[in-house]
Parts: structure tokens; sequence; C-alpha cells
């Protein structure tokens, strides 16, 4: 039943021989891998403005310029990311660029910042996506969380379906954004221009004095603005995800969406400043903008439609970046194995079901307000954005490759430029981001502390010529009973295939059961060895326990081995299983972390 509910939310298994035919082209990889980039441009406006609602509307115009600064940025982001999709054509963005060029740790840092990242992209673009929903139908606001969370449970079961499907599907709401976002913008820039605006929109014009604005205050919003660059280095990230040539592929990607994201937020940006938009609690920045535009119409419902799908569907960036990140840090020996293990549809399976875990997580513990989770998200794209540049510039002093001038002025002015906006964050929101501090550095020593278990079991299980196995010279086979049954037949019969040293083990509660029982044994098995033990507190875990180490210490004199045999009959439906005392399963819990004994299991199947 579980198998066929499995088969129906992910599909039927797909061969290791078509994974090449779940690569990406361009036209999908910009739907899956660019989305969280995109989706951006429904809030990074609305962030500036926040900021400078504090001061008053009149403060509005600075969104112009601020807007002009977050653009420059993204501009030198773009050709630095360019750089190293061509440079590191396998992958790994800042993680692996960090980590060859500066080392470990910083490595680990800017890995460690990207998973966090990963994880916030998709609660923030889920909870944004909830608000755009609840902003058109209001009465939904009490139920944010629960639809949050529904929706990630959605976005996870579609990951889990394979990259090619999930990207097929989430390219329509992608493109139908882009091209209500572009309507928008065309629309209201012609009624602009053509005097068809509202008599009641009012602005201050660029450069009205502003009393009370401050370089702090200033500062403070273009951080705020720089949230809509979050998710460009996802691609740097998924090149092994792309057809080939992957990394010509990648860099189309990336520039075509640098250029998207460039014309959706200036044009949003330009249109909430011109028609005087103020940041609401109740309605997005957007919404206004397209109510301002076409009012409650059937247009307005598509922009506010495609709004919010692509704010839920942005997430699946974080589902394409954090399974091939934790992917790398998995290979080398940083996280758990389990995440370089490809699922029934040749994703890493474990990788994308433990993001939707975290992510719902994390929804519930900041009760769906995305304006708590962007700064936090930002500086966790900063701080990797930052190294990743830092270590190119040290690539290109290091190898002084063919033009690595112009290749390491450009990265300089995008290091110089990320490293100012990651201080800035620090400086302006440092109550809001302060715990960067904290879980950093705790989530470098849990790396370290699992490439230090993986180390020791390596060193552990290489064989050393020198230091060879100590030799197993016979086999010492204890089975405990309960009775004289088929079951423990069977495990007689199995135990004297393999060896004649045999202890049978019956753990008694009452002298007189104890002779009955010997008595019985001696005639149904008088060639097995029964050894009874008493129990005067009613447990069979100590007495057989202890029974155990006496026969192992003894054993281990003469390179024996104790292996002991557990007989279990395996019920023919598993409700059964209620109606049993299932003490094999507990004797073997209790004795599996025996040195030196073997803990095996004969299952004895009912037909019945």
């Amino acid at each position: 039943m579980l198998s066929s509910i499995k088969r129906l939310l992910i599909g039927r298994p797909l061969k290791s021989a078509a994974l090449g035919e779940q690569k990406l082209n361009i036209l999908k990889a910009l739907a899956i891998l660019s989305s969280d980039a995109l989706s951006s441009v429904a809030y990074g406006t609305e962030q500036i403005l926040i900021v400078l609602a504090t001061i008053g509307a009149v403060a509005f115009w600075y969104s112009i310029p601020i807007a002009v600064g977050v653009l420059f940025l993204l501009a030198a982001l773009i050709l630095s990311y360019r750089q190293i999709i061509f440079s590191y054509p396998h992958g790994g963005g800042a993680y692996v660029v960090s980590k060859e060029n500066l080392g470990v740790n910083p490595g680990l840092i800017a890995g460690g910042s990207l998973l966090v990242d990963y994880i916030l992209t998709v609660a923030v673009s889920v909870s944004a996506g909830t608000d755009a929903i609840t902003s058109a139908f209001p009465a939904l606001h009490p139920h944010t969380v629960l639809i949050a969370c529904i929706l990630v449970v959605f976005i996870t079961l579609l990951n889990l379906r394979g990259l090619t499907e999930s990207a097929t599907i989430l390219s329509y709401p992608v493109y139908l954004f882009v091209v209500a976002i572009l309507v928008l913008v065309g629309v209201g820039i012609f009624r602009i221009v053509t005097g068809h605006t509202s008599a009641t929109i009012h602005h201050a014009p660029i450069g009205a004095p502003v009393s009370g604005i401050t370089l702090f205050l200033l500062l403070r919003a273009f951080a705020s603005g720089c949230s809509a660059l979050t998710g460009v280095e996802a691609i740097s990230n998924a090149i092994p995800n792309f057809k080939d040539p992957a990394p010509n592929n990648a860099a189309k990607t990336l520039v075509l969406m640098g250029s998207l994201l460039a014309l959706l937020f200036s044009g949003i940006t330009f249109l909430a400043y011109y028609y005087g938009v103020a940041p609401k609690a109740s309605e997005t920045v957007v919404s206004q903008v397209a109510r301002e535009t076409f009012g409650r119409n059937y247009l307005y419902f598509f922009i506010q439609g495609t709004t919010a799908l692509i704010l839920v569907l942005a997430a699946n960036t974080g589902y394409s970046a954090f399974p091939q990140l934790a992917f790398n840090l998995a290979k080398d020996k940083y996280m758990p194995r389990m995440f370089t293990i490809r699922g029934d549809r040749l994703g890493y399976s474990n990788g994308i079901v433990s993001l939707g875990i975290a992510s719902i997580l994390l929804i519930i513990a900041f009760h769906g307000k995305t304006e708590h989770l962007i700064p936090l998200y930002a500086v966790g794209v900063f701080i990797p954005f930052t190294l990743s540049q830092t270590g190119m510039i040290i690539k290109w002093i290091r190898e002084k490759p063919a033009g690595w001038i112009a290749k390491l002025s450009a990265n300089f002015i995008g290091a110089l430029i990320t490293l100012t906006v990651l201080l800035i964050f620090f400086i302006t929101k440092f109550s809001q981001v302060w715990f960067v501090f904290i879980f950093l550095p705790l989530i470098v020593i849990f790396f370290h502390r699992i490439n230090t278990h993986y180390e020791a079991v390596g060193e552990q299980l290489r064989v050393d010529p020198e230091h060879p196995a100590i030799p197993i010279e016979g086999n010492v086979i204890i089975v405990p009973v309960a009775g004289i049954t088929r079951v423990v037949e069977n495990s007689i019969n199995y135990a004297k295939s393999l060896t004649d040293q045999i202890f049978a083990v019956y753990v008694s509660f009452d002298r007189e059961d104890e002779k009955r029982f010997e008595e019985k044994w001696q005639k149904w098995q008088p060639d097995v060895r029964l050894v009874t033990l008493q129990s005067h507190y009613r447990s069979v875990l100590v007495p057989l326990s202890k029974f155990i180490d006496t026969i192992e210490h003894k054993a281990s004199e003469n390179n024996y081995r104790v292996t002991v045999l557990i007989p279990q009959f395996i019920t023919k439906k598993s409700w059964h299983n209620i109606l049993h005392n299932q003490s094999s399963f507990l004797i073997r819990a209790y004795l599996i972390f025996k040195k030196k004994v073997i803990i095996s299991t004969l299952p004895y199947h009912f037909k019945k």
C-alpha cells in the first residue's frame, strides 16, 4: 500500500541510464534556477520602501538611486559568477571556489551559509507567495502558516518527481509571471507617458529635500534592496544539471536571468515611486501598483495570481541547489553520506526531503512573517558572495592566465561591493542578523565533527598488511530459547549445520520450571548442551548478557568468535505483531552493541 502511494505521488523509478535525460536546457533551467532571483522583484522594492517609510512618503524618491545601486551590484555579480562558471564547470559555486582558494574553513563557511540560505529561500519564497494570496483574499490571513506549510509539501513532492518533470511544470508560471510584470510595467509607463494616470497620485520629485534623512538610513535601505539579488549564485552551484555544453548553457542562463531581473526590478521600483505607493501590512507593493494601473479587474488578479505562483515556486531554486551543494559537501565528508544517494527519480531525494522539513520548521518558528526572514536570508547570500569573489582574486593572482588582469579587476570590484553590502547589513540590521555569529561557527564545527568521524572510520576500515586481522579459529553459537517449538527446532538445526559448539540458553524464573524444561530438553535434544539461567527479577536480558560475556571471554582465548543466533517468527499479517511480546527484537537491541559478539537473526515465517 505504501509503495502504491509512493508511486502515485512520485512516479515510477527511473533507470540510472536515464540520468542524461534529466538534464536541463536553457529555457527550463531559467525557470527552475532563476525563479528565486526573478521572484525577488515582488519584495525587493518593498523592502526599500519599508525602510524609507520611517522618514515619510517624501523620502520615497530615494528608491530610484538606491535601485540604480542595486542594479550596478547585480551587473558586477553576473560578470563575476560568469567567470566562476567557466573556471569551475563541475559546479559547487562559492563552496568549491572558497575551499580551493581560501582554505577549508572559508569554504565551509560559504557552504554552511548557502545551505541555510537555501532553506531560507524556500521559507521566504513560500511566505511571500502566501502574502500575495492573502492580499488578494484577506479572509485567508488567519491561515497563513498552514497555507505556507501545505505549499512546501506540494513543492517537495513535485521535486521528488525529478528535475525535468518539475522544470516542465514550473516553466509555465515563471514565464507567465515575467509576461505579467512586463505587461504591468509597459502599461504603467504608457499610462504615465500619455497622461492617463490617476489625478490623486502624488510623489515627491527626485532631489526634493528630506528632513531627517541620514546616511545610515540610506545604507540600510540599500542593504534591504539587495535582497532582490538573492538566488543569483544558484546557477553556478547547479552546472551539472545543464545539458552539454553545461558551462556555456549555464553562462547564457545567468546573463538572461540578470537581464530580466534588472528590467523587472527597475520597472516596479519606478512605478511604485511614481504612484507614491507606501508599504502596507495588508497589501504588497506589487498589488498596489497593479491595482493603481488596472484597478481590481481580471488583469489585477492575473498579476496577483502569477506573483503568488512564482513566489511559491521560487522555492524550487532552493530545491535545485540545496541537494547539489549537500552532495558536494557529503562527497568531501563534511555531511552525511546519505546526501550522495540518488532517489527513485534520480534526484538527491534525501536533500530534497531534508530541505522541505527544515523550511516548514522555519515557517512555523517565524509564523510565516517574511519580513522577519529576509535580513538573515540576504546575509546568508552575501557571505558566500564575498568569499567566492575573494577566492577568485586569489586564483587569478596565483595562476595568471591570459587576460587575468581584467578577470581579477571584475572579481575585485565584485568582492569590494559585496563586502561593503555585507558590512552595511551587519551595521544597520545587527539586531536582526546577530545570530549569524552563533549558528555559522556551530555549522562549521558540525561539519568538522562529521569529517573527523569519517576519517576515523576510514582509518579503521583500511586494510593494513602490517596489522592483519586476528584469524578466527572457530565459532561458538548461543541460541536463546523460550520453549520447545518448531521455531527453536529450526534454529538449532541451522546452528548444527555451522558448528558443534552450541549452547541453548533458557532463562527460568523459578526452580520447578527449570527442572521441567531440562527434562524435556534432555529427551528432545540430548546432543545439544542446555544452559539454564535463574532470573530472580524476571529479566531475560541481564542473565543472558552475563552468560554471553563469560563465553566470549573464554572463546577469545582460543581465537573463537561468539554468535548469538536469535530465533524470530514472522507473522503472516503485520497487525499480528501486536499480539506477541517481540522478545527477539528486545534481545537483539540489547546485545547489538556488544563488542566481539555477532548478533544474527533466523526468521521463521508463519503461514497463517
